[in-house]
Formats: C-alpha cells, sequence, structure tokens
C-alpha cells in the first residue's frame, strides 16, 4: 500500500485544490511565495503536526518576506528542524467553515464516502454521516444535512450561509474518483474550507493499493458506523 499527498491527484480529479509548494529552507519557502503571490500561509506536513493548529505549526495571513522568514525561524525554533517539520507555503483562501471528507472501503460494503465538519466535531462527538459509493446527487445532498453540525453551513446565528452546492459537487467528483479508480482505498481531505462562494482543498492524503476482492455481487447494505 503507497500512501502520499494527493493534491496532484485531486487536482486532475477536478476536485479542488489551492497553490501549494515546498519550503525546505527560508529561500525556499521566499521563492515559493513570489510564486504563488502574497499573503501567503506556512505551515508543516509533519503527520504527527497535521491538522494540529493548537502546536502551533501554522501561521496565516503572511503579507511580506520579512514576515514569512520571521514566522519560518519561529517555527523551526519551537516545533524542530525544517526536514521533520516539512514545511510547505501556500495561497491564503476565503475564510469559511471547515470541513473533512473522507473515502474508506468497507470490507462488507466497499466504499463508503464520509463527511463532517473538521476538528472537534468529528473527532471528539462522531458528528459524521455516511453514504455508500457511488453517490447520487441526493446522496450528496443529503450528507451535509445529515450531521447535527450542519447549521453552521447554513447560516447559524446570523452567520452567513456558505456554498453548499459546490461542496456537493466536490462529494460528487469525489465519488467518481474512487467509483472509477478501485485502487484509490483511502482518500482524505482535511481541511476543506467552505466558504460563501467556492471552497478549497487545503490538505489530500490519498492511499492506493489492490482493491480488497468482494465474493458478493448483490445489493450492498451500509454498515452502522
Amino acid at each position: 500500500m503507497a500512501s502520499f499527498r494527493g493534491e496532484s491527484v485531486t487536482g486532475c480529479s477536478g476536485c479542488g485544490g489551492c497553490g501549494t509548494c515546498g519550503g525546505t529552507s527560508p529561500d525556499a519557502a521566499v521563492r515559493a511565495a513570489g510564486v504563488l503571490g502574497y499573503p501567503v500561509a506556512l505551515k508543516t506536513t509533519a503527520p504527527h503536526l497535521r491538522h494540529r493548529a493548537d502546536l502551533g505549526g501554522v501561521r496565516l495571513d503572511l503579507t511580506t518576506e520579512a514576515e514569512l522568514r520571521r514566522s519560518y525561524e519561529e517555527l523551526t525554533h519551537a516545533l524542530g528542524k525544517p526536514q521533520e517539520l516539512l514545511p510547505v507555503v501556500q495561497s491564503m483562501v476565503p475564510r469559511g467553515v471547515d470541513t473533512v471528507i473522507r473515502s474508506v472501503i468497507d470490507p462488507a460494503a466497499g466504499a463508503v464516502l464520509s463527511f463532517g465538519l473538521s476538528g472537534v466535531a468529528s473527532e471528539l462527538l462522531g458528528d459524521t454521516a455516511h453514504r455508500l459509493v457511488p453517490a447520487t446527487d441526493r446522496d450528496a445532498a443529503g450528507l451535509i444535512r445529515s450531521i447535527r453540525t450542519a447549521p453552521l453551513l447554513f447560516g447559524w446565528r446570523g452567520s452567513a450561509p456558505v456554498d453548499t452546492p459546490a461542496l456537493e459537487e466536490l462529494l460528487l467528483r469525489l465519488s467518481r474518483l474512487v467509483d472509477d479508480h478501485p485502487e484509490v482505498v483511502g482518500v482524505v481531505l482535511e481541511p476543506v474550507v467552505v466558504a460563501t462562494e467556492g471552497l478549497s482543498v487545503l490538505s489530500a492524503t490519498v492511499r492506493v493499493a489492490h482493491p480488497p476482492a468482494r465474493g458478493d455481487l448483490g445489493p450492498r447494505t451500509l454498515p452502522s458506523y
């Protein structure tokens, strides 16, 4: 089984993404920012630090070379060497609601698509919805409305509703990717930042392996998760 950052795969399938360049040194980070254009974000991609903003592995809204170099120095001083942190520079994207989309292979049911909000809601409370692949447009709409925290996507307490049609389209594209390529046995898109107009996939991980054989050819039933 191979596991790798999957921005190239998801980009080719139309699953979105934002500009990302490696930042293996301060000079490399500055060159990356020059290509992407300021403002940028500096973040670690080491497995033990991914999705752990509480540990200080992300610096946002860096608007100048001086800010970027200072943030790079602070990051490596606090958390470790660049070869351990695997820093990257990313374009800043519009603010929105952070979500997570996954696809896994269930031994009994085959490919399953999952959706939830990124962070505590999914990890601690298990607030995640699931549908079988291939998903229909009704499945995609139902996924984002099935979680208990769905009101946060639709204008909770006066906040602006986010672009749920774009989110549904992303779910359908990922479903199509997994259905067309059974060797893709696992995908994690986290976070997917859904703004009032459009969305951005900030990180993608793809696992590729020989798909498990299924002995039955009858209708599939989604297990209870």
